[in-house]
């Protein structure tokens, strides 16, 4: 793959430097607010050089067998596995009424987190509990914290200096952070190594000097290709060995403009936790150009649509799997703004529900929110606390309330079954129920649609769960309506 030049430019012309669009913030105290254009890279990172190596922690293989490393061959992480050490099978929870049907690839679910001792602790392979977590926030009172868990929250991906590390453990809140804060304990339960860079390094071995976008061009050789040496450089700079997981989210690069062998370096080499976030109901130019219509997405109406961020999960896990192991993903959706575009459009309560269960139905493991508005009418870093949420707040509560009610049922693995070509669709089995999960995909299905069930999915009727409502299950199918292509439905049959 050639490297993006100096100019980053597209093939059609347009400006993907890294930082044109989005910003990520970086708050320094409740008054100051140092924002930095970053296109979605996370700044001020303290660098130490001086070690060449790194500890990388190990995913699962897609047999379900624990492996201690999972870097290709070649690629600037480990690229062989731990001599000597024991494999341990990941099984998943058991099912009481287990189908005659194939599964889909398992990572191992809370299982894959008894590795790392600090978020065993921490209580993640508790099949009870399902990550939901926040972008970048503040934790300063027991207020922030009250109003974080009120919406269902229970993870910080990065925090500003001066939050309260001990606030947050003794409320059991849970933490990933880019370098040891001041009062760092068991809230901490990952690292994380950096933002998108795919994006603002770009893919290839070149070595990174040191820059974030902000101060300049951050390759040595003057052009975007030094990715996997900053990977490397920044991932040697954290704690390693300590019990800790390592997480890192990528951008554009690896969902749409770097080949296959280049993104899934990235991908695969330095983490155990990843997730891309494409933020399809606001991104002023992800329809177009060398962004949407890569993946042939060609209309506005085809690319605002919850069923895309179910794509992006589809991407990254298919990614993941190229090494023949797997790790946990999540899914980025976003609450507000997150364009400094004016003219962008701003996400729904409606859009944010249809995109987190379309990413949960694609084997999400974790939902992340970015919870800052740059533009539009209520400028916000705080979107889930203050006014500027008060259209989506309780929406997105009442949402996490029923995500983390599902989690004994998410934390299962699930089976592979077409209910209707039109649908994306879940099933599960849990505790001597079956769960379907089920909303339109990528394109029609919405209206009257019909839901054939497998062999072996029996009953007079289905719930339909958080609505207060049941359907009949006739011929061996169950008929529902979806009003719009965000709309979903959660069944739960009980033979």
């Amino acid at each position: 793959m050639e490297s993006q030049e100096l100019s980053g430019k597209e093939p059609d012309g347009r400006d993907v430097r890294p930082g044109r669009r989005r910003r990520r913030i970086l708050i320094t105290s409740v008054a100051t607010l140092a924002v930095l254009v970053l296109g979605g890279s996370v700044a001020a990172y303290a660098i130490n050089s001086g070690s060449d190596t790194f500890s990388f922690f190990g995913k699962t293989d897609v047999s379900g067998t624990q492996t201690p490393g999972s870097g290709q061959k070649g690629a600037a992480g480990p690229s062989a596995k731990a001599k000597g050490a024991p494999k341990q099978s990941i099984a998943p929870p058991a099912d009481v009424a287990a189908l005659n049907l194939p599964r889909i690839p398992w990572d191992g679910g809370p299982a894959y987190y008894s590795k790392f001792p600090k978020a065993a602790n921490a209580g993640w392979t508790d099949p009870n509990f399902f990550p939901i977590g926040v972008w970048y926030e503040s934790v300063l009172s027991q207020d922030d914290i009250d109003k974080d868990k009120a919406a269902g929250l229970n993870t910080y991906v990065e925090l500003t200096d001066d939050s309260d590390m001990g606030l947050i453990n003794s409320n059991g809140m849970h933490a990933m952070t880019s370098k040891v804060h001041k009062g760092s304990g068991g809230e901490t339960i990952g690292w994380l190594v950096n933002d998108e860079v795919d994006m603002w390094g770009g893919a290839g071995t070149s070595t990174w000097n040191g820059k974030f976008p902000e101060a300049g061009i951050p390759c040595t050789s003057g052009k975007y290709d030094c990715g996997y040496d900053a990977m490397k450089k920044l991932t040697a700079a954290l704690p390693s060995g300590d019990g800790r997981f390592l997480y890192a989210n990528y951008g554009k690069g690896v969902m749409f403009w770097q080949e296959d062998a280049d993104a899934s370096r990235f991908v695969n080499s330095y983490t155990s936790v990843t997730s891309n976030d494409e933020y399809w109901y606001t991104d002023p130019d992800l329809c177009e150009g060398s962004e949407g219509p890569t993946i042939g997405i060609r209309t506005t109406a085809a690319c605002r649509r919850a069923a895309n961020y179910g794509r992006t999960m589809d991407k990254m896990r298919r990614l993941d799997a190229l090494d023949g192991k797997l790790q946990a993903i999540y899914a980025f959706v976003e609450v507000g703004h997150p364009f400094t575009d004016a003219k962008a459009p701003t996400i729904t309560a409606d859009q944010i529900g249809g995109a987190v269960m379309n990413s949960l139905i694609h084997e999400a493991r974790g939902i992340l929110y970015f919870n800052h508005n740059f533009s539009g009418s209520c400028i916000s870093q705080h979107v889930l606390r203050d006014q500027c949420g008060k259209a989506v707040r309780p929406a997105v509560s009442e949402l996490d309330r029923h995500i983390t009610s599902l989690a004994p049922v998410l934390n299962t693995e699930s089976y592979k079954w077409q209910f209707n070509k039109q649908l994306d669709t879940m099933l599960k089995a849990h505790d001597g129920s079956y769960y379907i999960f089920a909303m339109p995909g990528r394109t029609g299905g919405t209206g009257k649609q019909r839901l054939t069930l497998p062999k072996g999915v029996a009953g007079s009727s289905a719930e339909v769960m958080f609505e207060n409502r049941s359907v009949p299950i006739s011929n061996g199918a169950i008929t529902d309506s979806f009003a719009k292509e965000y709309s979903y439905h959660i069944y739960k049959i009980t033979p």
